[in-house]
């Protein structure tokens, strides 16, 4: 018997200083580009469990998970094949670094975002709803 199955994902959106930390690839599909820091779960492990240990290597950051933003499953958002994706919001904590599969880390304004891979910007939309990015945008920030 064969059995195909999307595979699952991981993909956080982490909320940190003055913005969101998003990772530049090292590897293809879109190698390069700016996306958020994710990957996929591996077996035995929760998509909760997944998130973290996947911000933890591509940003050096430990996370707080704040809530989920959404499942992403349209079976063309990533070139390799047909991945669902499970989304959070975190909160950032430590020295940001760039890690694992990532050329670098950085801040950006939410209003200031640059051109990303996959359905990222999508995600980031949607995760801007979320109560907790309204309140983390209400902060008042240090000029």
């Amino acid at each position: 018997m064969d059995i195909r199955t999307p595979l699952l994902a991981v993909d956080i959106v982490i909320l940190y200083g003055q913005g969101l930390v998003l990772i530049r690839r090292d590897h293809p599909p879109f190698e390069g580009k700016y996306a958020l820091p994710g990957g996929f779960v591996e077996v035995g492990e929760s998509t909760g469990a997944g998130a973290q240990r996947e911000a933890r290597e591509e940003t050096g950051l430990e996370v707080e998970i704040r809530g989920l933003v959404g499942v992403y499953s349209q079976p063309d958002r990533d070139p390799r094949g047909h991945v669902v994706s499970v989304c959070y919001l975190a909160r950032g904590s430590g020295r940001l670094r760039a890690g694992s599969d990532a050329r670098a880390a950085r801040v950006f304004s939410p209003d200031r975002l640059p051109d990303l891979a996959f359905d990222h910007r999508l995600i980031i939309d949607d995760a801007m709803k979320h109560p907790e990015f309204l309140e983390f945008l209400e902060i008042p920030k240090i000029p």
